[in-house]
């Protein structure tokens, strides 16, 4: 073989190679614009179409699971076709990236377009600075949503987080451990807002001439009480906070339990064994060997719930509406956004709970990163 038919060949495939790749990169722009014409088409039909409603719904759910599908694999492909260099360092995006791009868009703009909002006036016309926020806190109702939300902290979070703990612990020895465990957790699949509206029987209030329907005034009528408007009694707020609360710890003693029931399997039967023989009673085998043993557990439990807390709205909005000495920061927030039309102060108190949440948030991360938690 001559030296020029080595470079003819060397030019061949070269131009083969060149011819491979560009041929890959057409594919990888035709696949993504196919998949987004089909999934444009498809919001194009759900929007203008006067099909029956059940042709919408299945269109709507192939749409939506298929469109995503089908974005998943363009890329995907896009990937695979590019040179194998780029194609390990990009393949991870591919999976990766959606999921960025939602929380930029979902998550990270509003919250600086919401702190933008703050420092402007309650038509975001004019400049104000940090104005909003001085008017935020030198208004009572907001510190007195303030304490509220710390009474939810303080009863809401640590009986949720205590009451899964003792019903994982008791269950597990029980031999109706799986029905004792279903009734528990049974309430999380209520909406928080049905949750409140059974609630809502239970507190229901009729005059005293009337006979009570709300299971506790029945109760309390029974007993020979007088009737009250328990989560809506002024004369004893702020406890009457107390009755809402224990809404959320209805709801959430399940999730505790299920969390804690797997934590405690966790634990060696043979170390249990030796704190009862070494004269452990079961007391002590709980307090000192369980709860030091899913510490981690318990912490993440907690905090988790603290965020929920801080974050509640819509069993105070259902059952009170906000009133009676009954607020929290997130019915300020939306009294003064959308009530008093107020954005500026109302992005204010939004950033004020963001930042409350924050640091719960980043314990809880240490926490996951720092011990096997669950």
């Amino acid at each position: 073989m001559t030296q020029l038919d080595t470079v003819e060949e060397r030019d061949v495939g070269a131009g083969a190679r060149l011819v491979a790749w560009i041929g890959r990169l057409f594919l990888a722009v035709v696949i993504p614009l196919i998949a987004f014409a089909v999934i444009y088409a498809g919001f194009i039909f759900l929007r203008d179409s006067d099909a029956p409603k059940w042709v919408i719904a299945v269109v709507a759910i192939i749409w939506g699971v298929g469109g995503v599908a089908l974005l998943y694999w363009a890329f995907n492909s896009i990937v695979e076709r590019l040179p194998g260099e780029w194609s390990g360092r990009l393949q991870p995006f591919v999976f990766v990236g959606p999921a960025m791009a939602i929380l930029i868009w979902y998550l990270a703009l509003p919250v600086l377009r919401t702190f933008r909002l703050s420092l402007f006036d309650r038509d975001g016309q004019e400049f104000i600075g940090l104005a909003n926020y001085a008017a935020a806190f030198s208004q009572d109702l907001l510190l007195v949503a303030i304490r509220n939300n710390v009474m939810w902290i303080i009863f809401g979070s640590t009986f949720s987080v205590v009451s899964g703990l003792l019903v994982a612990v008791l269950a597990d020895r029980s031999r109706f451990e799986r029905v004792s465990k279903t009734l528990i957790f049974l309430p999380m699949a209520i909406s928080f807002v049905g949750a409140s509206v059974i609630w809502n029987f239970m507190y229901e209030v009729r005059p005293v001439e009337l006979p009570q329907i709300g299971v506790l005034n029945a109760i309390t009528v029974a007993l020979g009480g007088n009737p009250h408007p328990w989560d809506k009694w002024v004369a004893i707020a702020p406890w009457n906070n107390l009755f809402l609360i224990l809404i959320v710890i209805w709801l959430q003693a399940g999730f505790s339990m299920v969390l804690f029931s797997a934590a405690l399997k966790g634990i060696p039967e043979e170390l249990l064994e030796a704190g009862r023989m070494d004269g452990a009673n079961e007391v002590q085998v709980f307090f000192r060997i369980m709860v030091p043993y899913i510490q981690g557990t318990i912490i993440t439990v907690w905090t988790t719930v603290v965020i929920f807390t801080l974050k509640i709205f819509d069993v105070v909005w259902v059952m009170t509406g906000g009133q009676f000495g009954t607020h929290v920061i997130a019915t300020q927030f939306y009294r003064q956004s959308f009530t008093a039309r107020n954005s500026g102060v109302g992005s204010a108190i939004a950033i004020i709970l963001l930042l409350a949440v924050i640091p719960v948030m980043i314990y809880n991360l240490r926490q996951f990163r720092e011990q096997e938690a669950f």
